[in-house]
């Protein structure tokens, strides 16, 4: 059962968090191109359409990674172990980092390229949401450590 949930959690982590991140990182980009595109709701703004609807949806879909991975941590008796309690801290991290700046900021972005003249706000908004990604990204980076090196952990590197 155990192999069961971990290669479940891991199969969950690298189907919705990658894609997730890779899609909340490229917004910023394509954001750019469809400040210079104007208007223009083709191109660039499908591209942001497209990576929008990833970051909302596998953020849904993906609560699932740390559900199975409690329930992992939990078969495999480290529950009580620091590591996952770093790691689970970290989830709720990135999932904040996520949901009230990520997300909203897209969207915000999208809004705005909607807007006449308010392609003139996105280039500002763009140096934040990007640091904030790159965040994003280097948190799932942290945990993915973790779970690798488990520190203080008999398997532990």
């Amino acid at each position: 059962m155990k192999a069961v949930l971990l290669s479940v959690h891991v199969v969950l982590a690298i189907i919705l968090i990658g894609p997730l991140t890779a899609a909340a990182s490229l917004f910023p980009r394509y954001a750019r191109e469809a400040v210079a595109a104007g208007q223009d709701h083709t191109g660039p703004y499908s591209v942001l359409q497209a990576l929008h609807r990833i970051s909302t949806g596998y953020a849904v879909a993906g609560v699932a990674v740390p559900v199975f991975g409690i329930g992992t941590a939990s078969a495999m008796g480290v529950l009580g172990d620091y590591w996952i309690w770093v790691s689970m801290a970290l989830t709720l991290v990135g999932a904040a980092l996520l949901a009230w700046a990520v997300v909203p900021a897209q969207r915000r972005i999208m809004e705005l390229l909607q807007t006449p003249g308010g392609t003139d706000s996105v280039p500002a908004l763009l140096p934040r949401l990007g640091m904030v990604t790159g965040l994003f990204g280097l948190v799932w980076a942290i945990i993915v450590v973790l779970m690798i090196v488990r520190p203080g952990s008999s398997t532990g590197v």
